[in-house]
C-alpha cells in the first residue's frame, strides 16, 4: 500500500508536522521515534486517499497519494505529463494542474496549486498593535426581507483621524477576515494606508429557509446591495463602535472576489458618491445572473462603461489565465474586457494578470499593493 512518500502507520507519535518544511525535515530521518506516524497523519489529514491537494509553503510544494497495491507512484504536471518530484520547489507565479499516477495508471483526483511570494504585510507581526475584531449580532434585513447575515467589524488600533476613519467593506467576509485583518494591522501601523474601519459580511441567508441569496446580492446589476450596506450595516457599525466614518468616497473601499468582485464594482457603479474605491479578485464579470432574459448579467459592464460618462472610481483588478470557462462565460477574457473598457474611458485602474485558477491565492499576494494603490493612489 505505497504512500507518496511510501510510509507505514505506527501507533506512537511524538512528532507534529504542519507544513512542507516540517515534512521535508521529517523525511530526512523517517525512522526516528514517531516520525512515520506523524508523516502519515499529516498526509492523510490532507486527503491522501484521493490524491492530496499539493501543500504549498513559500516555494516548496509537497505531493502525496495513497495507492493500494501499486508498486510505484508519482505526480505529473498537466497537460505535458512532466514528472514532478514529490517534494519540490516552484518559481513564484507558477500555477499547475497535477495528476497522480500509480502502477502506470492515472489514479485519484486532479489537483491544482499556485505558488506566490506573500509579502510580510500578510503575516501577523507580534510587534504591531492589533486592531479589535468583533463578531456582531445578526441583523434582519429590510432590503432583503426575511434574511440575516453573519458579520464582523474591525476597528484599528490607531486613534480616529480628523474627518473620521476610512471604511472598507469585504464581501464573503467569513473568509476575508482571516487574511485581511493582519494586512490592515500591519499597513495601518506602518502608515502605509490611513486608519480604516472594516466590515466583513457573509452572504445573507433566509431566516427559516437557511438558503443563501449570494447570487442575488452579488451578481444582480441593481442598487440593492449598496443600499443594504449604506442603510443597514454602516449605521450599525457606527453605533457599535462609537466612531465617525469618512464620507469621502476616496477613503471608502468595497472589496470582494469572484461574484464578490463584481458586487464591489456594482456597489461603486451605483453609488460612486459613497464608494470610490473597488478591489476585485477573479471578478465574475460574466452572465451568471442572466435571469429570464438570458441577458442581464455582469458581461454587460464593459459596454456600459464605454457608453456611460466616466464615474469617479479607482479600481484594482486581478485574475489568472486559467480561471473558469463555462456556460456563464470566460472569467479571464471578461476581466480583460473590463480592463479594455476602463482604459478606453480613462479610469484610474490597476490590472494584475497571472496564471492562476479561480482562487484567492494571487490576490492575497497582491493585497498590500492593491491597498496602497486604492487608498493612496500609488502605483
Amino acid at each position: 500500500m505505497p504512500l507518496l512518500p511510501a510510509l507505514a502507520l505506527f501507533a506512537m507519535m511524538q512528532v507534529t508536522i504542519t507544513n512542507p518544511t516540517e515534512l521535508e525535515k521529517a523525511l530526512q530521518n523517517p525512522d526516528g521515534v514517531g516520525v512515520r506516524a506523524a508523516i502519515a497523519t499529516y498526509l492523510n489529514s490532507k486527503g491522501a486517499d484521493k490524491g492530496m491537494s499539493p501543500q504549498v509553503q513559500d516555494r516548496k510544494v509537497a505531493f502525496a497519494i495513497r495507492a493500494p497495491g501499486a508498486g510505484n507512484a508519482e505526480a505529473r504536471l498537466g497537460p505535458t505529463g512532466e514528472k514532478f518530484p514529490l517534494m519540490s520547489e516552484s518559481p513564484y507565479g507558477a500555477a499547475h494542474t497535477v495528476e497522480y499516477w500509480a502502477g502506470g495508471k492515472k489514479v485519484g483526483d486532479s489537483r491544482t496549486f499556485e505558488v506566490y511570494n506573500y509579502p510580510p504585510e500578510m503575516k501577523a507581526d507580534p510587534t504591531v498593535a492589533k486592531g479589535e475584531v468583533r463578531e456582531m449580532a445578526k441583523q434582519t434585513s429590510k432590503v432583503y426581507p426575511d434574511t440575516q447575515s453573519e458579520w464582523w467589524v474591525y476597528k484599528p488600533a490607531k486613534p480616529e483621524p480628523e474627518g473620521g476613519f476610512g471604511f472598507i467593506v469585504f464581501q464573503d467576509g467569513q473568509w476575508a477576515k482571516n487574511y485581511a485583518v493582519p494586512c490592515l494591522d500591519n499597513m495601518i501601523a506602518k502608515g502605509d494606508i490611513p486608519p480604516c474601519v472594516a466590515i466583513f459580511i457573509k452572504p445573507s441567508e433566509g431566516i427559516t429557509s437557511k438558503q443563501s441569496i449570494r447570487m442575488r446580492q452579488y451578481d444582480y446589476l441593481t442598487d440593492e446591495y449598496v443600499r443594504f450596506i449604506l442603510d443597514e450595516y454602516e449605521p450599525a457599525t457606527v453605533a457599535a463602535l462609537g466612531v465617525k466614518l469618512s464620507q469621502d468616497p476616496a477613503k471608502r473601499c468595497i472589496a470582494g472576489l469572484s461574484s464578490g468582485g463584481i458586487c464591489a464594482w456594482t456597489a461603486a457603479w451605483e453609488r460612486p458618491d459613497k464608494f470610490g474605491l473597488v478591489l476585485s479578485w477573479i471578478g465574475s464579470f460574466t452572465n451568471i445572473a442572466s435571469r429570464e432574459s438570458k441577458r442581464e448579467g455582469g458581461h454587460n459592464y464593459p459596454a456600459l462603461i464605454r457608453k456611460t460618462d466616466k464615474k469617479p472610481i479607482r479600481v484594482f483588478l486581478q485574475d489568472g489565465d486559467q480561471d473558469l470557462d463555462n456556460e456563464h462565460g470566460n472569467w479571464f477574457l471578461s476581466n480583460q474586457q473590463m480592463v479594455a473598457a476602463l482604459k478606453y474611458k480613462g479610469y484610474d485602474y490597476m490590472w494584475r494578470p497571472g496564471h492562476g485558477f479561480h482562487s484567492d491565492a494571487q490576490g492575497r499576494s497582491l493585497m498590500p499593493e492593491a491597498l496602497r494603490f486604492l487608498l493612496n493612489g500609488k502605483k
